[in-house]
């Protein structure tokens, strides 16, 4: 081989190499740039241009180069998140990456949101430590009847919910038929008058909790004075969960605007109250309003305030979108029901050992983003979302609205589901109901993977729905197959093309290449300075090469 050429194209090797190097130093935050050492972990060969090469090693180069540039990509991606993630560790947001061009008035300061997130906080919500006993009504027939679960599968997951809780326990459980769920004290008299002498000879029960979707006020307030005890219904017992767990702002101003209606519910019931004994519609002195108007106007000022706070942050959010957009990075949502493995899937999908899943019910509050690769060595976004759960109302789920958008603008929708779990089926129909509901797009709908989570859980798994993927996330079985599906599907829903490119090796093409796409094979190097690279491009990004390089 020529030594002239040879020597331009092992420089170009270079060139391309701190090419990859300076975007990845663009990806790391302006004020705490940081060189990468390679060397360590990845001992990438490059070659001394200075140096005679034999074209053996020529090859070899460009294959060291692009695992440099996969390695690259995905390590600068985790540095942005693990850079942002120290920088904020006090405020508690995490795994989020910056944007160019946030306006001041868009942050929102911690001292801001821990006040909103303070006041007003329902009765009983968020305080003390409880010994539950647990009541299930078993309603028989009518609109609120269960037909895809049995009332001891429902028990089940309302002990969950209850163990969730630290420093809770369920002291004792009870289920119950009735044939009038619609009625103030749910139970008929002998089914009521049974359950309230059994709940007063346990011993140790400080709160009850009735399983059922939301218990109106005047329900919660008679059963308080038949029991003695604190009552908490789905809606209250998972708020509970909500702000015990809720460590980022967003996750805090959402739980805050889903107890306004919880607030409101109860303002009314109080007054109603103080009616009865003439205080309620006394007006204050000097002020022209009722106590009850003067409760509701703080409630709209407070609800207000938390709306503008989320705004905000749904601005930056938006931002966010943007600025992956413009990185052209495909977004792969991992949705299903709570404690069905979803963390602990993205954390085999991408390596990314900050992932610590629980074995708990809403462990994940927050949408969090990560990288990983496919096999192709293309980047993708995993986006890992909060957990669903049947039986709650659409309030609470509304209140995350401005988290779960995220979800509608993701190129794909991965369900994963527990497979091993009795309820699997309600529990699929309930999440496919909540999407359904969030206004997904019909074509991201249809193009949704199933995957069944916890296959290690049986002897030899066969599944009745053959596009379902059966994996095992813990014991990372099934993931090969599961990233390739993953890819076919990200390719068509982008619009993104396989082709071969013949590129001059002594422009700036194959560096350009490296940046804006995805490259998978570099061969074929002619006498020409010429190769055949096979890339994964854009429509997009496509146009833009044949533009500036003027390609036919």
């Amino acid at each position: 081989m020529d030594p002239r050429r040879s020597s331009l194209m092992f420089r170009h090797v270079l060139v391309v190499c701190r090419l990859a190097g300076r975007r990845c130093l663009l990806w790391t935050n302006h004020n705490e740039q940081r060189f990468i050492s390679i060397q360590t972990k990845h001992p990438f060969t490059l070659l001394n241009p200075l140096l005679p090469c034999p074209a053996q090693s020529l090859k070899t180069a460009y294959r060291n180069l692009h695992s440099l540039q996969s390695y690259l990509q995905s390590r600068a991606f985790s540095l942005t998140l693990s850079q942002f993630k120290s920088k904020n560790h006090s405020s508690g947001d995490e795994y989020v990456d910056e944007v160019e061009g946030e306006n001041e008035e868009d942050f929102i300061g911690d001292t801001e949101v821990e006040e909103l997130f303070q006041q007003q906080v329902p009765t009983g919500i968020g305080e003390e430590d409880h010994r539950v006993f647990i009541v299930h009504p078993d309603v028989k027939w009518g609109q609120k009847k269960q037909y895809l679960t049995t009332a001891k599968l429902q028990m089940d997951e309302a002990i969950g919910l209850v163990n969730t809780l630290q420093n809770w326990s369920v002291v004792d459980k009870i289920i119950l038929s009735t044939k009038t769920p619609e009625k103030k004290r749910i139970f008929g008299k002998g089914n009521f008058q049974l359950l309230t002498e059994k709940i007063r000879k346990t011993a140790g029960v400080t709160a009850v909790f009735m399983n059922v979707e939301q218990l109106s006020p005047m329900s919660e307030k008679d059963m308080q004075e038949a029991w003695g005890v604190k009552v908490f219904d789905r809606y209250s017992l998972v708020l509970h969960i909500f702000r015990r767990n809720a460590r980022t702002k967003e996750a805090k101003l959402q739980i805050s605007l889903a107890e306004i209606p919880l607030l409101k519910s109860r303002l009314k019931n109080e007054v109603a109250n103080l009616d009865q004994q003439g205080g309620g519609s006394r007006y204050i002195m000097g002020s022209g309003e009722t106590l009850y108007e003067v409760q509701q106007r703080l409630l709209k000022e407070r609800e207000l305030k938390i709306r503008s706070a989320l705004q905000r942050l749904r601005k930056k959010r938006h931002l966010l979108r943007s600025h992956r957009k413009h990185k052209d990075f495909p977004v792969v949502s991992v949705m299903g029901y709570t404690n069905c493995g979803k963390t602990t899937l993205i954390k085999a999908l991408t390596g990314d050992s900050g992932l610590q899943p629980k074995d708990q019910l809403f462990a994940t509050l927050d949408v969090t983003v990560h990288g990983g690769q496919l096999p192709s060595h293309m980047t993708v976004l995993y986006v890992d979302t909060i957990g669903f759960l049947s039986q709650l109302p659409h309030q609470l789920i509304d209140s995350f609205s401005a988290t779960l958008e995220d979800v509608a603008h993701s190129d794909l929708i991965v369900h994963v589901r527990d497979i091993s779990h009795p309820e699997t089926v309600n529990q699929k129909v309930n999440v496919l109901n909540v999407l359904k509901n969030l206004q997904i797009p019909e074509k991201l709908m249809n193009s949704i993977i199933e995957v069944h989570n916890k296959i290690d859980l049986f002897e030899s798994y066969v599944s009745s729905e053959p596009e379902a993927v059966p994996i095992s996330a813990l014991k990372e079985m099934g993931l090969e197959a599961l990233k390739q599906r993953v890819e076919e599907a990200v390719v068509k829903s982008t619009g993104k093309q396989t082709i071969t490119l013949k590129v001059q090796l002594n422009s700036p093409q194959l560096g350009w290449l490296y940046k804006e796409a995805t490259i998978q094979e570099v061969c074929d190097v002619g006498d020409d300075c010429t190769a055949n690279v096979k890339v994964i491009i854009s429509a997009a990004a496509y146009g833009r090469y044949r533009k500036l390089f003027q390609v036919t």
